[in-house]
């Protein structure tokens, strides 16, 4: 028995026109800005030289999650360790999109999106996270027990 066709009844996804994915791929980026955040690692691609990373303050566009974060190739993505809090040195590139792609981009995606942005890791280091809870070692049985005065 044969497979139906999966595409028959999805509409068809809209590409963008030549001319959008031109500019697109073609952006022209600005000069770096430096940024300090702490966070977590919530993935790594040693293959790609890139992670994901989870932030707790949010960059100047808002975000809080970086996808595909670039890594030197001089730092070792095998060391790095998910759910540590690390605090990030990140180089942020913005490449600003054409006044035309941008109303094209609203008009016909619903997509409200000025620029395009590509990030690069530059330092990490991992900072030391102290508890708010004092650790004291649980008392023995015996020991709690002395404590009781018998009646």
């Amino acid at each position: 028995m044969g497979r139906a066709k999966a595409d028959s009844n999805k509409p068809s996804e809209e590409k963008l026109p030549e001319w959008a994915e031109h500019e697109i791929k073609s952006v022209q980026f600005g000069d770096e800005q430096v940024i300090k955040r702490s966070g977590y690692i919530l993935d790594a691609y040693e293959n790609d030289f890139k992670i994901d990373i989870q932030l707790y303050e949010p960059l100047p566009d808002n975000r809080t999650i970086i996808e595909g974060l670039d890594v030197p190739k001089s730092m070792s993505i095998g060391e790095f360790r998910k759910g540590v809090v690390y605090e990030f040195k990140i180089k942020m590139f913005k490449g600003d999109l054409s006044v035309r792609l941008v109303e094209f981009l609203k008009t016909k995606f619903s997509l409200d999106m000025d620029a395009i942005y590509r990030f690069e890791l530059e330092d990490l280091q991992l900072m030391e996270i102290e508890s708010d809870v004092s650790f004291s070692p649980p008392m023995s049985a015996e020991a709690a027990g002395n404590d009781i005065d018998e009646v």
